[in-house]
């Protein structure tokens, strides 16, 4: 199983920083099992940085939109960055996945103890800005995701902000 060390998609890394890849060799048939990736593998990796959802989009004129967020262009790309860096060359999958995505989000300063992030940004929202950020680089279009298994908490301290995706 390789894991980078240095840099990985530009991202330094850090204690529980992961960026790798890893061959599927078997798969169980049946209900919740999971999907492999046409026999490509699966992929996990990390993406230091703060989450932005995808929101909604906005007519300017002129039959031009363009997104609500000014920090979601840049963050699709770092997750592209980041997967494509991850596929270490294997082709983009044209099968069923399945993706688990799990958020760090920053910790507003007046969370004490252990508490949900029941704020803003919503977990859907980011989801989406993740799966079009994965869009021919890992899989061909997010319409082949079968099942999803996503989650959002608060960092701790001494944890960085960002997301660790797997797709299988």
């Amino acid at each position: 199983m390789p894991v980078v060390s240095g840099t990985c998609g530009g991202a330094v890394p850090h204690p529980g920083f992961v960026c790798e890849g890893w061959q599927v060799d078997t798969v169980a048939e049946g209900a919740g099992a999971p999907v492999s990736m046409g026999g490509v593998g699966g992929v996990k990796f990390f993406v230091p940085g703060k989450p932005s959802p995808q929101g909604s989009k906005r007519h300017v004129g002129n039959g031009r939109m363009i997104e609500s967020s000014r920090e979601v262009g840049p963050w699709r790309e770092r997750v592209a960055l980041v997967a494509h860096n991850a596929m270490e060359g294997r082709p983009v999958v044209s099968g069923a996945v399945s993706v688990s995505v799990r958020f760090v989000m920053p910790r507003p300063q007046s969370a004490r103890g252990d508490v949900p992030a029941v704020k803003r940004p919503d977990l859907d929202k980011l989801v989406r800005a993740v799966f079009d950020a994965l869009t021919n680089v890992v899989f061909k279009d997010d319409s082949q995701v079968v099942s999803v298994f996503a989650s959002k908490r608060l960092a701790d301290p001494g944890d960085t902000v960002g997301v660790t995706v797997e797709v299988l």
